[in-house]
Formats: C-alpha cells, structure tokens, sequence
C-alpha cells in the first residue's frame, strides 16, 4: 500500500520480497550500534524482523514503519515511518537508510512524509522520536524537523534521548 510520494521517494507498506533490504539494515554497523544489535542476521532471522514487526504493525494499527525507495528508479534506500513503541505515550518517528543514502537529505524527505501522514491521515496531535544519545546524526535531523528535545528516557534497558513535535 502507498502511504506517501516526495520529490524523489516512495513510501509503502513493506511485505515479505523486502527480506534483502532489512537483512542489510539489520547487519549495518550503525544500525547495530545505534538502534539494536542482533547480531549477525541472515534471510530467515530479516523475515521473522518483517512478520513480528512492521507486517503484524500493520495488522494491528494499520501503520508502522514504511519501505523507502527513489521514485526514479524504486532502488530499496531504507526505512521510515511511525510505530508505537513499548514505553511510550504516543506514536514514535523512526526512520534508518541504507549507508549508501545518507547526508543527501533523503532521511529528512521521508521522515517529514510521515509526519505529514501521522498529522493528515492518523489525526496525531504529538509525535516523539528516540535516538542513541550518541547518534548526533539522527538528533541533528529531528531538530532540523522541529522536534523538541526532552531529555533521557529509558526503554528496554538502553538510555535514548526523547524528542517531541506537537502537531
């Protein structure tokens, strides 16, 4: 399903012919440094990721994270969307791109489709975003978006910096 167009991306509900793009992300060394570390991840342990996340989001809420590729051409570059995390009040802005996508402003592209969907389509009033205190990057993005940083929070027994943006 087609949630959003941008200038230059698509963004659509994942399925299970994306396994190759989140088996790449889920062995980036960022990824595995500042989201979650599962260790060496192959096909099967990327489709298990799919089913028990982004597709039973879908099934439950009708949202969750979204497939991110060019318009041009539909190259896989990453993933963006809203998900409701364990821990958290309301819906959570996450968004992670292939290392071969970043610093070309497609992140912040993606990431404002889905606050624009959360606001126009899912009636939110607030958003939160959660990165690694470390990830400067991602907290760099999320204020250039407009979001409020709201100091430390633990979730799951890992410290994240917790940002809001009132829609």
């Amino acid at each position: 399903m087609l949630i959003a167009e941008t200038e230059r991306l698509r963004l659509r509900w994942l399925t299970l012919e994306d396994t190759d793009l989140i088996c790449h992300l889920l062995n980036d060394p960022d990824w595995k440094r500042f989201i979650f570390d599962r260790g060496h991840t192959d096909t099967q342990a990327a489709q298990a990721y799919l089913t028990n996340g982004p597709l039973a989001s879908y099934a439950r809420q009708g949202h969750g994270l979204y497939h991110c590729e060019l318009k041009e051409t539909g190259q896989a570059i990453g993933l963006c969307g809203l998900i409701q995390r364990p821990g958290l009040e309301d819906m959570d802005l996450g968004f992670a791109l292939l290392p071969a996508w970043r610093s070309q402003g497609y992140a912040q592209e993606a990431a404002q489709a889905c606050l624009d969907y959360g606001r126009q389509e899912l009636n939110l009033k607030r958003i939160l975003a959660i990165t690694d205190p470390q990830n400067q990057r991602s907290a760099d993005l999320l204020i250039r978006l407009g979001f409020q940083a709201q100091g430390l929070i633990k979730l799951a027994d890992q410290e994240s910096l917790l940002f809001s943006q009132s829609l």
